[in-house]
C-alpha cells in the first residue's frame, strides 16, 4: 500500500526525506550489505537520500529512522498536503513515545536484575507499643533477594555512626519454597569491620537465592532519629555491587528514666538482685525506673476520671436520699430501686453492660464518658444512703426551731439542715471518693489506658510483676492521705459535739497533775493568807451582797 505507516511495510518508490547520505558503513550497519547502495539525488531543499520500499522491511532501519526523528516518509513524485503531513507526523510522536516507554520500562527491569532489599526491621524494644528506643539493645533482621543471575559470595551491611553491635550471635539464613517457609542454614562467617557487618559465605549461594540476616545487640544512638543502613555485596566473580533501597529505621529518643535503666541494668549490684528469683519477678530495679513514666500517664487519667465522676454523683446521690424521705409513696420505691439494684450487683457488671450492651442497642458514648457516667451513678447509689443518715441524724428540734422562725421546709433544709449534715458526712464522704477512685481499676478491663492497664502491658512485655508494684504505689500514694485526713476529721467532728466536756476534762487532768507536783504543794503552803477584803477572799460580805 503507497504510504503506509512508518513500521509497516511502503509502497514502492516511498523513500526518507532528511536524512543526509548514507556511507558505506551505515549502510552496513543499518540496512545490510545485501542491500543496494541508495540513490542520491541533489535538489534545492537540500541533500536527499532515497532507500528503496525493501530496505525499510529491516527492523533496524525503522528503529534507527524513529529515533532520530529527522526522517519522514513520502511518496515519490507525489507530495503530501498539509492534513496528510500533520496526520504523519501525529503518527511518528505517537510511535516515538511508544518506543522511548518501551526502552524506559526496559531499563528498569534490567536495573531489578540485582540484590534487592525486601525488608529491615527492627524489634520493638520499648516497654509498651512497637517503638525501637535508642540506646535500649534490639535486633536487626534484614532480607533480600538476589538475581537470578546473581551468585552471592558476601554480603556487609554498614550501621550508622554511634551504633553498637555484635556479630558473635548472628545468624544467616537461605529461604526456599514457594512460600520461603523452608530455612537452610549456610555456613558462613561474620566479622565486624568499623561500622559494617560482613558475612561471608563457604560456598556461593545459587543464583536468585532469597537471604535473612540478623544481627543481635545492636545498640543506636540515644538521641534518635531515622538510622539509614547501607549495604554491599559480592559475587562469585570478585565483583561488588550496592544493596539498594534500605528503608530507614525510626528510633524514638530515649528518655532519662529509660537511660537510668539501662545504667542499673549494668552495676554489679543491680545483677546481683536479679539472681532472685523472687526479687528479680517483683523489685526488678531497672523495670522498676524505667515503668514508673509510663504508669504515671495512667495515673493522670484514673485522677481525671474520679475528679468528674465524683462531683456529678454528688447531686444524683442527694436528689435520691430526698426521693428515700419523701412521704410520696411512689418517689421511696424508686429511690429504693435504684439504691438496692446499684448497691447489689458488682460494680464490675455494671461497666461491662454499659460498655458492650449500650453499643448493641445502637447508643454509642466515647469510653471516657461512659467510664464517668458509670462510675458516677455507682457512687451516687452510695451517697445518697450517706446523705439520707447524715440528714437524718440531725436533731428534729432544728427542724422545729425553723419552722417556728417562719421558714419554709425548702428554706430550712438548705439553710440549716443541709450545713450541718456536710459537716457531719464528709469523712464518709472522703472514703466514698477512695473507693471511687480504687474502682477505676475495673475500667481496664474494657480497654480504658489507667494505671492497671498500663502496668499490664509492661508485664506483657517484661514477663516481671514489678509494674504492678508500681501501680500499687500510685494508688497508695493517694489512699494513705485521705485516709490520715478521714481520720483527722473525725477527730475533730467528735470534739466540735463534746467540745465543752473534753475540755472541762483536759483542765481537770492538767489541775491534777500540777497538784501532785511537790514543788506546787510547797509553794501554796508557804503562801501567805489573803487579806479579808481581797478579790480572793472566796467570802461574800454583807456590805457586797447589799451592793449585788
Amino acid at each position: 500500500m503507497p504510504g503506509a505507516g512508518l513500521l509497516g511495510k511502503p509502497g514502492a518508490g516511498a523513500s526518507i526525506r532528511g536524512c543526509r547520505p548514507w556511507p558505506g558503513q551505515w549502510r552496513r550497519r543499518f540496512v545490510g550489505d545485501a542491500a543496494p547502495a541508495p540513490a542520491v539525488k541533489n535538489e534545492r531543499e537540500g541533500a536527499q537520500a532515497e532507500i528503496h520500499a525493501d530496505h525499510l522491511d529491516s527492523p533496524r532501519v525503522r528503529i534507527r529512522c524513529l529515533i532520530m526523528g529527522a526522517c519522514r516518509i513520502r511518496r515519490t513524485g507525489k507530495h503530501m498536503n498539509s492534513s496528510q503531513r500533520r496526520a504523519w507526523r501525529a503518527v511518528d510522536l505517537l510511535l516515538t513515545a511508544t518506543l522511548i516507554v518501551a526502552v524506559a520500562m526496559s531499563s528498569l527491569s534490567g536495573a531489578a536484575f540485582a540484590l534487592g532489599t525486601a525488608s529491615c526491621t527492627a524489634r520493638p524494644n520499648g516497654e509498651t507499643g512497637s517503638e525501637v528506643h535508642g540506646g535500649v539493645e534490639t535486633r536487626i533482621t534484614w532480607e533480600g533477594q538476589a538475581a537470578e543471575d546473581e551468585s552471592v559470595k558476601a554480603i556487609s551491611l554498614s550501621f550508622p555512626e554511634g551504633t553498637s553491635f555484635e556479630v558473635e550471635n548472628a545468624r544467616f539464613t537461605i529461604l526456599q519454597g514457594a512460600d520461603l517457609m523452608t530455612r537452610v542454614n549456610a555456613e558462613c562467617e561474620f566479622a565486624a569491620e568499623g561500622q559494617s557487618a560482613v558475612c561471608t559465605l563457604a560456598q556461593p549461594a545459587d543464583a536468585g537465592s532469597y537471604f535473612r540476616i540478623e544481627i543481635y545487640g545492636v545498640v543506636f544512638p540515644v538521641g534518635g532519629g531515622d538510622m539509614e543502613l547501607t549495604g554491599t555485596y559480592e559475587l562469585a566473580d570478585g565483583t561488588t555491587k550496592a544493596i539498594d533501597d534500605i528503608d530507614a529505621i525510626p528510633v524514638a529518643v530515649t528518655s532519662p528514666t529509660q537511660q537510668l535503666a539501662n545504667y542499673l541494668e549494668e552495676q554489679p549490684w543491680v545483677q546481683a538482685w536479679n539472681s532472685n528469683k523472687f526479687l528479680r519477678l517483683f523489685l526488678n530495679p531497672p523495670i522498676l525506673v524505667s515503668s514508673f513514666p509510663v504508669v504515671l500517664g495512667g495515673f493522670f487519667m484514673a485522677i481525671a476520671i474520679v475528679f468528674v465522676a465524683f462531683p456529678l454523683a454528688i447531686p444524683v446521690g442527694l436528689m435520691f436520699s430526698f426521693m428515700r424521705m419523701s412521704k410520696l409513696r411512689i418517689l421511696r420505691a424508686l429511690g429504693s430501686l435504684y439504691v438496692n439494684v446499684v448497691r447489689g450487683t458488682p460494680v464490675f457488671l455494671q461497666i461491662y453492660i454499659a460498655f458492650f450492651g449500650l453499643p448493641l442497642a445502637g447508643i454509642k458514648i466515647p469510653p471516657f464518658i461512659m467510664g464517668v457516667i458509670v462510675l458516677a451513678l455507682n457512687s451516687a447509689a452510695y451517697q445518697c444512703e450517706i446523705f439520707r443518715a447524715g440528714i437524718q441524724s440531725i436533731n428534729k428540734g432544728q427542724f422545729e426551731a425553723a419552722r417556728s422562725l417562719g421558714m419554709t421546709g425548702a428554706q430550712t433544709m438548705m439553710f440549716v439542715i443541709i450545713p450541718q449534715t456536710i459537716r457531719r458526712v464528709l469523712p464518709t464522704m472522703t472514703s466514698e471518693f477512695i473507693l471511687l477512685y480504687k474502682d477505676t481499676s475495673m475500667l481496664a478491663a474494657v480497654g480504658i489506658m489507667e494505671i492497671v492497664l498500663y502496668a499490664k502491658t509492661i508485664v506483657a512485655s517484661t514477663g516481671s510483676i514489678t509494674p504492678y508494684i508500681v501501680a500499687a504505689v500510685f494508688y497508695l500514694v493517694l489512699t494513705i492521705p485521705l485516709a490520715n485526713l478521714v481520720g483527722r476529721l473525725e477527730e475533730r467532728l467528735a470534739g466540735n459535739d463534746t467540745g465543752a466536756a473534753r475540755k472541762n476534762k483536759k483542765r481537770a487532768v492538767k489541775e491534777a497533775k500540777r497538784a501532785l507536783n511537790p514543788g506546787v504543794v510547797a509553794a501554796k503552803l508557804e503562801e501567805p493568807p489573803a487579806p479579808a477584803g481581797s478579790d480572793d477572799d472566796r467570802a461574800v460580805s454583807p456590805e457586797r451582797l447589799n451592793s449585788m
